[in-house]
Parts: C-alpha cells; structure tokens; sequence
C-alpha cells in the first residue's frame, strides 16, 4: 500500500517540556527585565536544540516543543480575529487539580488573518534540517466546546449555523496560510472527541443544554469543511487527547460513542489516538477506520509518568490492534505531549527523552 499521507512510523504528539532557559526568561520577560525580541532569542535557541534532541532520539518529524506557548490552545486561538482571552471565574477542572483561571469568547467575525504563528513554523522549518517539521495547532471543535453558545457574542453570531460555517472557513485558511509558509505536516490537537466519549462529560454536556451526538456530527462537518480541498501533499492529523496537565487528565471512556462518525467521516489523513491506559478502552473502535485511507498513530507510550514501558508489552498491543485495522496503517507515538501547558509533566528531561528513544526503537523493530 502506498502511504502518500502517512506520518512516521515513529512520531510525537508535539510539546516537549520546557527547559530552564525558558522558564527563567518568560519570569524576566513579565517583569520587563528583557523584552519580547530579547526573549523570542532565547526561545530560538532552546528550539534550535530540541529540533536537535528529537533528531538525535532517531525522528525524522520534529516541532518546536511548543516552546513559545503556554497553553497548547490558548496562544493560537489569540492570534485568532474576533476572539479574545478572558479571566474566569476558575480553572479547567482536571482530575484532582485546577489549571490557571483563563477562557475565551468570540466578540467578533472570526478569522485567521495574520497569525503570529506562521513566522513560529518558518523559523522551525529553518532550523529542522533533514527532517520534517510538523506544526501543531487545537482543532476547531476546541474554540467552541468549552464556552459553547454563551462565549460567542449573539449581536455577532445569532445564529450559530453561520457561526459554524466561519470557524470552519477560518481553520481552512490556517490551513493554507500554514501550507503557503511551507508547512507539509500539520496537527490538529482535539480534547472534545475525547469527552464525547465520556460518560460524566455527555451529562455535562445535555446539563448545559446540547445534545452531545449532535455536537459529534457538527465537529465532524466543521472539520471536513475545513479540509475541503487540501493539497494533496499537506498531511494533516487529528490528536484526541483526554486531557494532559502536570500529569492529570479529564474524561475517561472508550472510542465507541464517536467511532463511527469519527474514524468513518473525518477525512483527516492520520488519528493520534491516546491508548496508553485503561480510560482509554479498547482497540474495537478501530473498526470503523477506513482501509488504506488512513493512518492510526497508536499512543502506547505514556506521558504522564518516566517509568519506560515493556517494548515486548507495547508489540503485543500492536498486534492486538492489527485485529482491526491494518498494520500497515498502524504508527506509533507517545500518548500525548510531555507539556501541554507550560507546567509540563511529572517526569524528567532524561525521562522524556527515554520515552522518545523508546518509541523510535520499537518501530524500527516492528516495522
């Protein structure tokens, strides 16, 4: 079979925790000891050194570790026309803790204009060598999800039907702009597909007053409007991920509820799936993907803590999931990001790149 879109067999979600160098100049950035240029100097160079870490753990696709980011959402989406960031009233609720108090809410039309992350990917793609660069930005579906109808101004957007044809224009032309500055592997990182599957999240979800299935089948249409006409050569992934902060997470629950509509409708070219532990249920799901038309990058490799997985043991769940999908479609990665927010993860630097040699070990070996 020819693999036009696949990702490596050996990939990563994305965010790499953040290395001192950073963390010291983001303090001394907000209290105006070094200035914006000043401190993007020190990002390039920290980036210029992940790129060469990811290379030297054996990726042939590589990211900047999100390394300018504090939030693996909340930076792109300020960069967005017609949104802006809020204080709330508190935190994401995670499983036993609570992350800093911040929203967003669309005030306006929504639109890409000129993102401040395009001149991000360039500078990647500068430093990225023999490998490929892979940008990575949230999903459409995430701008919605979580204020849903009252975080979008109603003078602006009453009716939410124009508002899902704009969000879905809007991520179509971050697609272009994206691919126009030369990006050729593109991610989409999604938590809302990952609470559908929930059970505590769809009573959630019906309490506020949506039908969670019907929201499946409107993020599923939003996202394939978005990929409307996509070059050929652009790969784009889609990351379900159930939350990731300093090593807790939100919705629990199998694929099943969305599987279908999921795997059997979203034209993306690749699903990063988060299966590294019982929340995750089993491989049935895969079922609905469709043959040959896409890859399934598998993340049998966790995040969340530094204690190295069984290689054998991480084999023989390959070849569970080649009971329903082809292994010639199956991919390996980690579970997620080591740093979805600038906190990071519960493990050390030795222990991520432990992870990573690991992923790149056990494909060269099944593959």
């Amino acid at each position: 079979m020819q693999r036009q879109h696949a990702p490596n067999r050996a990939d990563v979600v994305g965010s790499f925790l953040r290395p001192d160098a950073i963390k010291q100049a983001r303090v001394k950035f907000a209290s105006g000891e070094i200035d914006a240029q000043q401190l993007r100097a020190v990002e390039d160079e920290a980036i210029r050194h992940v790129v060469e870490q990811q290379c030297a753990c054996g990726l042939q696709v590589v990211t900047d570790g999100e390394f300018r980011r504090a939030w693996w959402h909340f930076d792109f989406f300020d960069g967005l026309q017609g949104v802006e960031r809020y204080d709330s009233n508190q935190g994401i609720q995670f499983n036993g803790v609570q992350t800093k108090a911040h929203g967003v809410r669309v005030t306006g039309k929504l639109g890409f204009g000129s993102h401040p992350m395009l001149d991000d990917f360039r500078y990647l793609q500068s430093v990225s060598g023999n490998a490929q660069p892979k940008m990575t930005i949230p999903s459409p579906s995430v701008l919605h999800f979580r204020g849903g109808r009252k975080d979008i101004d109603a003078t602006v957007y009453p009716d939410l039907d124009v508002y899902f044809d704009d969000l879905a224009q809007t991520w179509r032309d971050a697609i272009y702009a994206f691919y126009n500055a030369g990006c050729r592997n593109l991610q989409l990182d999604d938590t809302v597909w990952a609470y559908l599957c929930s059970d505590d999240q769809r009573r959630q979800i019906r309490e506020r007053g949506d039908d969670p299935d019907q929201l499946a089948r409107t993020y599923a249409r939003v996202l394939n409007k978005a990929l409307e006409g996509k070059p050929d050569d652009l790969t784009i992934g889609l990351h379900v991920c159930r939350g990731n902060f300093r090593s807790t997470w939100i919705s629990e629950g199998g694929y099943e509820p969305v599987a279908e509509i999921l795997f059997g409708t979203v034209n993306v070219d690749a699903f990063f799936l988060e299966y590294d532990n019982d929340r995750s249920g089993d491989f049935a799901p895969l079922r609905f993907v469709r043959p040959g038309k896409q890859q399934v990058v598998l993340g049998l490799i966790t995040t969340k803590s530094g204690e190295l997985e069984n290689p054998e043991g991480v084999k023989a769940r390959l070849e569970e999931a080649a009971k329903y999908v082809a292994k010639e479609q199956i991919c390996l990665s980690p579970q997620c990001g080591f740093a979805s927010t600038e906190e990071g993860n519960a493990l050390t630097e030795a222990q991520q790149w432990d992870k990573v040699r690991l992923v790149t070990q056990i494909a060269s070996e099944v593959w």
